[in-house]
């Protein structure tokens, strides 16, 4: 779990973000050093050795958060995968359902460019609100933002069954982890093979060779043992396979 702590006592923890434990092994971090905002959770990981973010964000109906990333949407620029939002944006670029215009879409609009996102599109564009008060219309205020050239653009669910007490459903998008593939070329002579049996016949042929004198000393010992280190590689070189071996 992601989240930072409030500087004013009587404000509200507003955004908090959940990683999966199966997750673990991609370094799921909070980086604090870019965004200086208690609604603003930037998170990077790795994924195949490339670094990736995710920013998680709530601004609430006086848009204190979208403005605070338009001023320093800089430190964003080119280092963002996804961006997951609840601006409390109700406008009819949005929603086509909705009768009103806000400047702040425009705003948020230019934000998520300038970041080299855009706006992704639900396969079931459906609201992502929903209210008992008959005054206060359903509509899509939960958005999410990727790089136009990922697999997930306008690639994602909205699902209000799992939406439980909330008045918030669900966005579920599916991120392609990739796995981390290590090719190695690996030397061996491969049991009960042909070629262990050739290299064990061998083997005992040649130290049957070796000149083994009665009259034991440190210079014969190391000659003998230099002669059998020269057997093994030799008999070696000449019956190994390389294999390769995929993790």
């Amino acid at each position: 779990m992601f989240t930072r702590s409030s500087i004013i006592d009587d404000d509200h923890l507003r955004v908090i973000t959940y990683i999966n434990i199966k997750l673990a092994k991609l370094y799921f971090s909070l980086r604090k050093n870019i965004s200086n905002h208690q609604d603003i959770k930037l998170i990077f990981f790795f994924n195949y050795d490339i670094l990736c973010f995710i920013i998680n964000i709530y601004s609430d109906n006086q848009q204190s958060t979208l403005k605070y990333l338009k001023n320093t949407e800089a430190n964003l620029n080119n280092i963002l995968s996804i961006m997951i939002s609840n601006f409390n944006i109700r406008d009819n670029n949005l929603n086509l359902s909705y009768y009103h215009h806000l400047i702040h879409s425009d705003i948020l609009c230019k934000v998520a460019d300038s970041l080299d996102l855009d706006l992704s599109i639900p396969i079931n564009p459906v609201p992502t609100q929903y209210t008992d008060n008959p005054q206060d219309l359903n509509s899509v205020i939960d958005l999410i933002f990727l790089c136009t050239k990922t697999e997930e653009f306008n690639n994602y669910h909205i699902s209000p069954n799992l939406k439980s007490l909330s008045n918030h459903a669900c966005l579920l998008v599916s991120i392609i982890i990739k796995e981390k593939i290590i090719q190695e070329i690996k030397q061996t002579i491969i049991k009960n093979s042909k070629e262990e049996k050739e290299f064990v016949k061998e083997l005992r042929n040649k130290i049957c060779n070796i000149n083994i004198t009665n009259n034991l000393n440190s210079d014969t010992l190391e000659y003998m043992t230099q002669e059998f280190a020269t057997i093994i590689e030799d008999l070696w070189n000449k019956h190994f396979k390389l294999i390769n071996i995929t993790k």
